[in-house]
Order: C-alpha cells, then sequence, then structure tokens
C-alpha cells in the first residue's frame, strides 16, 4: 500500500472528469437544441448543414421575391385593364362615327373630343403606372431597342408603297449580332392600316424559319400622313415604320438593309437600332445566381399603340380608326395574356419554392438539430456517472487512511 501515489483516487477523478465533460455537452445540447454547435462536435455535418442552411435561407428569400413579382404584375395588368376599357370606348366611337347616315358634324366631332380624350389618358395612364419607384408601361420596363426603319419622307411621285411590295422587294434584319435573314415582303395586300401587322408577320416568319431566339417578339408599328395605296407626290407624304424587338440584353440591337431600288424608293431605307436600355424586369427566383426570370412590358402610350392620332370626321378616317383600334386591343390582350401567364408561373414558384424549402429545412433539421429523446438517455446516464464517480473519488480518498491501522 502507497500513500504518495493514490492510483485510484487518480483514475476515479479521470472518469469524474470525462462524465462532468459529456455531461455539460448534453445539458448543452438539450437546452440550445441542436446536436452541433461548435464544429469540434461534426465538422463535416457542420459543413453540409450550413450549406444547406444558406440554401433555405436564400429559398426563403426568393419565395418574397416571386410573392413581389405577383405584386407588380397585377400592378400592370390592372392598369393594363383601364386602358383596354378606354380602348373598347374608342372603338365605340370610331363604329359611331362610321354611321355617317345619322351622325352630322356635330356628333362627330363631340366624339373626336372624346376620342383625342381618351388617348390622352391613355398616354397618362402609361407614364404613371409604378410600382414603387418604378415605372411599368412607359416602355422603361425591362430592356428592350427600337428603331426607326422607315423613312420619314419618300420621294416625289415615288409610286404607291403596294405596287413595291407586290413587285417581290424584300429586306434583311440582323438581330443580337446573328445572321441576318431575308424578309421577303412580296403579296402584301389590304388597306394602309394593316401594314404595319403585315411587317410584324414577315419579321417573325423569317426569324422563325432562321431558328432565331427573337422570333415572335418583333413589333412593326407606323405613322401616316398619306394613303399608302395612291401615289406618293411630294415631302408632305409620309410614312414612319418603327421596328420594336423585346427581350434584348443591355448593348444588343438590330440591323436592317434595304436589298431592293424598290423599298428604297418608297423610303424602307438602312437602319440600325439604339442600344437597348431600361431597367427593372428582372426577378431572382432561385438560390443561386442565374435562376432568373424576366418581363419586359412595351410601352403602351396611345401614340405607340397607333391611336394616339385618330380622326374620325370623316367616313375613312372613321375606317381606319376601327382598323387601328382593333390592333391596339390585340396588342394589349396579348401583353395582358403574357402578364397572366407569368403571374399562373409565379404562383406556381412560389408552391415549388415552398416545398423545396420545406424538405431542405428536414435535412439540415436531421443533421444539426438534437434528438431530445436519445440526448435525454445520455444526459441521465452522465448524470447517474456523475454522481456515481463522486462517491468512488471519495472512497478512493478514503483507502490511505487505512495504513494508519498498521502504524498503531
Amino acid at each position: 500500500m502507497r500513500i504518495n501515489q493514490n492510483v485510484m483516487a487518480a483514475n476515479a477523478n479521470r472518469n469524474l472528469s470525462n462524465t462532468n465533460i459529456q455531461l455539460g455537452k448534453s445539458l448543452e445540447k438539450l437546452s440550445s437544441g441542436f446536436r452541433i454547435n461548435r464544429a469540434a462536435d461534426d465538422a463535416a455535418g457542420l459543413v453540409i448543414s450550413q450549406g444547406l442552411r444558406a440554401q433555405t435561407s436564400g429559398l426563403r428569400q426568393a419565395t418574397r421575391n416571386a410573392q413581389d413579382g405577383i405584386s407588380v404584375v397585377q400592378t400592370a395588368e390592372g392598369s393594363l385593364n383601364e386602358v383596354h376599357t378606354m380602348l373598347t370606348r374608342m372603338r365605340d366611337l370610331a363604329v359611331q362615327s362610321a354611321n355617317s347616315g345619322a351622325n352630322d358634324s356635330a356628333a362627330r366631332g363631340a366624339a373626336q373630343t372624346e376620342i383625342s380624350a381618351l388617348a390622352t389618358e391613355i398616354s397618362r395612364v402609361s407614364t404613371s403606372a409604378r410600382f414603387g419607384g418604378v415605372n411599368l408601361l412607359d416602355g422603361t420596363y425591362g430592356v428592350g431597342a427600337s428603331t426607326q426603319a422607315g423613312a420619314a419622307t419618300a420621294p416625289s411621285g415615288a409610286g404607291d408603297l403596294w405596287s413595291a411590295m407586290a413587285a417581290g422587294s424584300e429586306f434583311d434584319i440582323a438581330i443580337n449580332g446573328g445572321a441576318a435573314v431575308t424578309v421577303d415582303t412580296a403579296g402584301f395586300t389590304g388597306s394602309s392600316a394593316s401594314m404595319a401587322s403585315q411587317f410584324t408577320t414577315a419579321i417573325n416568319a423569317a426569324l422563325t424559319t432562321a431558328g432565331n431566339v427573337n422570333a415572335g417578339k418583333v413589333t412593326v408599328s407606323a405613322e401616316y400622313n398619306t394613303t399608302l395605296n395612291q401615289n406618293f407626290t411630294g415631302a408632305a407624304d409620309t410614312a414612319q415604320f418603327t421596328i420594336s424587338v423585346d427581350g434584348l440584353q443591355a448593348g444588343e440591337g438590330f440591323v436592317t438593309s434595304a436589298d431592293t431600288t424598290s423599298l428604297i424608293a418608297v423610303g424602307i431605307t438602312a437602319a440600325a437600332a439604339t442600344n437597348a436600355s431600361g431597367a427593372g424586369g428582372t426577378f431572382q427566383i432561385g438560390a443561386n445566381a442565374g435562376e432568373v426570370v424576366s418581363l419586359n412590358i412595351g410601352n403602351t402610350s396611345a401614340s405607340t399603340l397607333g391611336v394616339g392620332s385618330l380622326d374620325v370626321t370623316t367616313d375613312s378616317g372613321s375606317a381606319l380608326a376601327i382598323t387601328a383600334l382593333d390592333e391596339a386591343i390585340s396588342s394589349v390582350s396579348t401583353t395582358r395574356g403574357e402578364l397572366g401567364a407569368l403571374q399562373n408561373r409565379f404562383e406556381s414558384m412560389i408552391t415549388n419554392l415552398q416545398v423545396t424549402t420545406e424538405n431542405l429545412a428536414a435535412s439540415e433539421s436531421r443533421i444539426r438539430d438534437t434528438d431530445m429523446a436519445a440526448e435525454m438517455v445520455t444526459f441521465t446516464k452522465n448524470n447517474v456517472l456523475l454522481q456515481a464517480g463522486t462517491a468512488m473519488l471519495a472512497q478512493a480518498n478514503q483507502v490511505p487512511q487505512s495504513i494508519l491501522s498498521l502504524l498503531r
């Protein structure tokens, strides 16, 4: 028996110290609810769970972004609904004015006054519709580019535009630096008011054939101060065309070139787009970079829709107004349809994001959270061992005292 080295007491103390450490860890896990409170608890588990936690947090923010997207769409669509109402009223007035057998000049003048007022209001709505401080309908929402692709003035005695179209004229258009595609204008027929829509159809058809990603995004508008199926006679007779391409990214544009003299003769001259501009229109709908949805809303002013300068005081003017308003209503309907489809897409995104968030949160929980029942078993075991170890340390400290009996 020895008194200098109480091995039994040292052993009991070591075991008691280890038990005390384990009991402290159990208390920490039970009180915090986390199995991993520091990297030392589970280094690999911490790395995995931290990544899952970042993904989960990002998905929750993406859900809020998609909800903001729905708010933007609803705001824009609500304003377009009112534009639709005004366009329908303008068309009713144009149909009324076309009934010259029952309307005198005063009645037509009153209809013209209301049409002009409604056109002004449509333009006001296009500049005042906002979400926060972001304009939605003035053409600056999203990115896009447009350029004049027609002449401001046709040469005197150039002939009528329809004859040039029927002669098989064509021109090239290149978008986003891609290969030029040839737009064939042969067979253009109808009234002058439908010229813009026929240009739109022909350009998109050429782009579709070429497999260009911007197929379907091209719209052509036109302003006339002469009847296009009559000869141009002087500088006052103009036909100005504007080609617009939606969805271009900043810095991208397009170029048109006239290939035949017949187009040049009536003013379809070479033109290059200005660089795309605009702000907004991109929604981050995922936790990772690049997971975005873009929204482009074109200008919905009266002039852009082609109803800014309607004249219903004559039979021919009323007829042209009806056609122009039909095209404007169709254009606004298309935009509203796209907005409605995007809103439905946002709603589906939100559902998917919520499901994904739930599953990732469950995965993180399985790695990082404490199993309270299992940990309570460990805590109870360590608590019993702590009490037993304390008692045994006391007993071990009593052993050297038995040497005193040898000294008596």
